[in-house]
Formats: C-alpha cells, sequence, structure tokens
C-alpha cells in the first residue's frame, strides 16, 4: 500500500452517544507531517470528542481514523504514536517534576541514564531545566503545563494532542506560553493537533484552523484565509469581530447593502441574489464629516448656482459611502472601538486608532477589497408537511392553521413543502402561548435587526429575523400566522404553485 501523505486522516466519522445526539456528524480531516492544526469551536462543538477519538479514548461510531496509513480507529491509546496534554494537567502529586516527566519511561523500562539525558533535555526544552527536584504542587500554573508537556513529549510521539492546556492560565501567561508553543513546535518538528474556544490563540499558533460547530467542521484554512474569508456566517461571527449585513448581489462585482451600492471583488452568485456580506470593524475608514441641514444646503446651493453654472463648475460629490452619528466610543488598548449608526438605520462597528466621540457626525468608506460576500445558507424556513382537513397542516410534530385560499389548492392527505419566511415566526416570552416550545440557541446581529436560531424541544431548528431582543437560552413560544404559511406540491418541477 503507498503511502499517505498524511499523517492523520479522519474519513466520515460520526460520534453518536447513548442519549441518541451527535457529537461528530461525518467529520473529514486530513493532517500532514508537522503541521500545527488548531480544532476551534465553541463549548459543545465537537472538538474535544474529535480529538478523543484521534487519541483513542473514545471510539468512532462511525468511518475511520488512519495514522501513517494505518488503520487505528478501534487501536487502544497507548498503542497510538501519539501522546495527549490535557487542560487538567493530570500530574501526579506525590513525584516531583523529574519523576513526573520520567513516569513514561520508567513504564518502558528505559535504562536509567539515557532515563537522565531524555528528562533533561525534555526539561531543557520547556525551560523547566531548573526545577527537576520541585514538587509539582509548588509550581505556578504555567509552570505544571509546561511539566506537562514535557512528560508528553518525552516518548517522542509522532503526534502531540493538546486539549485546551492554556485555558487555565491568566491572559498574561497565556499569550507568553502561545509564543512559547509556537516555538517548541518548530524545534521538534512534530505535529501538533491543538483544541481551543480561544479565537486569538488559534490564530496565532496555528498553520491551518479547523472551525467546527454541532459536530460539523464549518471550515479548514489558514488563519489568514478564515479571518479574511469566511466561509459562512457563523465563521465570520466567531473569528473576530463583525458586522454581518443582509444583501443582494446585483451583479458581478456590484453588492447591495445598508440601501446603496458598492463595488466589491466577488462574482459568481448571480444577478439579483440574496447574500451575506462581512465588514470587519477595522476595514472602515472613518472621518469627522459634519454636514450642512438641507434647509442650509439649499439656501447655498441657490446662492452659488448662477455663478457655478456660469464657470461650469460641477457640484462637489460626496466622498463617503455612509453618514452616521457615533452612539458610543470604547478604548481597547490599541484602537478604539465605535457603534456608528447611519442615516439609514444601521449599527455598525467600527474600530480605529483615532478616538470619535459620541454624537460625532462621520462618514464611512470601504474598499471593494475589503467587502466579503457570502452565499446565504437559506433564505426561508423549509419543512416537510402533510394537508388535514378542516384547513390545517401537520409540520414540525405539530397541526398549524392555514388560510381557506391556501386550502383550496390542496387535496387532504397531500404531502407538501413548507416555508415560511423568518421575518414572520412570532416569539412569544411564554412558552404557553406558542404552538411550539423551544429555546434560542445562536444569534446573531446583522445591523438592523437579529437573526436567530430557536431549537424546537423536538430539537428542529426554526430560524427567525427579529429586532425583539433575546438571549441565548432563553425559553420561547413559537407562533406562525396562517398567512404567512406557503404550501407547494412536492412533485412540482418549479416548485411553485
Amino acid at each position: 500500500m503507498a503511502k499517505s501523505e498524511y499523517i492523520i486522516e479522519v474519513n466520515h466519522v460520526s460520534k453518536q452517544f447513548e442519549d441518541g445526539k451527535f457529537a461528530l456528524d461525518d467529520v473529514s480531516l486530513q493532517v500532514r507531517k508537522g503541521e500545527f492544526v488548531t480544532i476551534l469551536g465553541p463549548s459543545g462543538c465537537g472538538k474535544t470528542t474529535l480529538l478523543r477519538c484521534i487519541a483513542g479514548f473514545q471510539v468512532a461510531t462511525e468511518g475511520d481514523i488512519l495514522l501513517n496509513g494505518e488503520d487505528v480507529t478501534e487501536m487502544p491509546p497507548h498503542l497510538r504514536p501519539v501522546n495527549t496534554v490535557f487542560q487538567k494537567y493530570a500530574l501526579f502529586p506525590h513525584l516531583n517534576v523529574f519523576e513526573n516527566v520520567a513516569f513514561g519511561l520508567k513504564l518502558k523500562g528505559v535504562e536509567k541514564v539515557e532515563m537522565e539525558r531524555r528528562v533533561k533535555k525534555a526539561l531543557k526544552m520547556v525551560s523547566m531545566s531548573d526545577y527537576e527536584y520541585r514538587d509539582v504542587d509548588s509550581l505556578s500554573g504555567g509552570q505544571q503545563q509546561r511539566v506537562a508537556i514535557a512528560r508528553a513529549i518525552i516518548n517522542e510521539p509522532e503526534v502531540l494532542l493538546l486539549d485546551e492546556p492554556l485555558a487555565a492560565l491568566d491572559r498574561k501567561m497565556r499569550a507568553d506560553m502561545q509564543l512559547e508553543l509556537r516555538e517548541m513546535h518548530k524545534k521538534l518538528g512534530i505535529t501538533f493537533i491543538y483544541v481551543t474556544h480561544d479565537q486569538e490563540e488559534a490564530l496565532t499558533l496555528s498553520d491551518r484552523v479547523v472551525v467546527m460547530r454541532e459536530g460539523k467542521i464549518q471550515q479548514v484554512g489558514t488563519p489568514t484565509d478564515v479571518y479574511n474569508e469566511p466561509k459562512n456566517c457563523f465563521v465570520a461571527n466567531f473569528i473576530g469581530e463583525s458586522n454581518i449585513l443582509d444583501a443582494t448581489m446585483v451583479k458581478d462585482r456590484l453588492v447591495h447593502f445598508c440601501d446603496r451600492d458598492f463595488e466589491c471583488v466577488d462574482k459568481g452568485f448571480g444577478e439579483d441574489q440574496e447574500v451575506d456580506v462581512v465588514v470587519r470593524p477595522e476595514d472602515w475608514y472613518i472621518a469627522e464629516a459634519k454636514r450642512e441641514s438641507e434647509s442650509e444646503s439649499e439656501r447655498r446651493e441657490g446662492e452659488k448656482a448662477k455663478g457655478e453654472k456660469a464657470r461650469g463648475r460641477k457640484k462637489k460629490e460626496d466622498p463617503w459611502q455612509l453618514h452616521g452619528v457615533v452612539q458610543s466610543c470604547i478604548f481597547k488598548g490599541v484602537h478604539y472601538e465605535m457603534t456608528v449608526l447611519t442615516d439609514n438605520g444601521y449599527e455598525l462597528m467600527v474600530q480605529d486608532y483615532h478616538c470619535f466621540e459620541p454624537e460625532t457626525e462621520v462618514g464611512l468608506l470601504v474598499k471593494p477589497e475589503d467587502i466579503q460576500v457570502m452565499a446565504k445558507p437559506r433564505l426561508y424556513n423549509s419543512f416537510e408537511g402533510e394537508v388535514l382537513p378542516d384547513n390545517r397542516v401537520a409540520f414540525l410534530d405539530e397541526e398549524w392553521d392555514i388560510s381557506d385560499r391556501t386550502a383550496e389548492r390542496f387535496d387532504v392527505g397531500e404531502k407538501v413543502e413548507i416555508e415560511v419566511d423568518f421575518n414572520h415566526i412570532n416569539l412569544q416570552d411564554d412558552e404557553e402561548d406558542g404552538t411550539l416550545s423551544g429555546e434560542v440557541h445562536f444569534i446573531l446581529y446583522k445591523g438592523d435587526h437579529y437573526h436567530l436560531q430557536v431549537r424546537t424541544d423536538d430539537g428542529d431548528d426554526i430560524y427567525v429575523d427579529t429586532n425583539d431582543i433575546w438571549d441565548v437560552g432563553d425559553r420561547v413560544g413559537i407562533k406562525i400566522a396562517p398567512s404567512w404559511i406557503r404550501l407547494y406540491k412536492v412533485e412540482s418541477v418549479e416548485g411553485r404553485v
């Protein structure tokens, strides 16, 4: 069998637990030898489960895992050429630093002289050479972390797996250890697979970043690609700060958002297609741009009209794409972070090295290459249903009223596809007031409204556009007015009747 170019291959791996929930859902990933790959995502996204499957502490329900081309899906952890550093360092408190690091070598029966050489080499690698005989309980969190890494690398694994190893450290120590880990990776030349929920950490350390959500990989790419070219709204929102806005792709290299057209560099989306756009806060150019009132402007224009016309002068064009008023300004250490409310009602985040105080009138400008256009994952809610008697339809395991006019076009018992626009779902404070009940699962601010993912008690997802303010975890009732439920024949070629 030809040797694989990848040291790790995860092929269509799923992991289902006893409660029926999937921690991993058809995950595939390839890692080259010597890479530093970070698996990034929020709590519960499956990143630690993926790491544990690679390590052998959990066995995949479906799919296979290969190390150096060998199937290790069901191989026990101690036989795999990998070592793991956990968030809780799992050091032995009754052993000193030297004994903790040497523990694995003792189990293998390595001779004393060789053991001392390798322990000293490992401790030097993590800058702990003078701590051999210190009790581990006397060490700081950062020092204990170094000891845990030394214990992992002393066995010379081909792959080092790190499960949020810096999570327990303070911010300053975490930043220092990020640099040390990066240097360590260069010196060792082995493959690092690193799990974290910290976006800055992932961008700082990695050759490639794997962004996960709900057991699925959303995007794999270099830190620069993932930040500058996010594949969807979740990635854009999770990695760094973003302005994410509804938009229409007018044509290639021209997109409409915030009620005006912007030149961009994207193409291939078609014409007049609904899309999302991302503009990073640091990509807005901002400057004070105080404007005259309409009455004063008209008066001045009237006074100058005759003279300008005689001299053939053209009216001075407005250099700004958007105008607005600063609502808030916060100093972030390196830059100022401002919220600007545009004249047409959009709230945008702007970062700049200059401070613009609240109530300042400003102009905003963004370059075409700094506008990222993304395809929308969906344009409306779509469900499978069945027409019932008495102007009702069944979907989402409930019965819903539909309008008389809609019911007349379908036969009782007919299978139908159902669509409901995001802004036609009504959420109720009291879940008992809804036809369905559920929980707010994800919130995305889109400049002038919120886009919510609500998960019903049966596990179905409903997407809602609203101006109401909700929090993740809020319990809600879900109502849909009969006139907003659209029905289509399943077998319709056009998909619309």
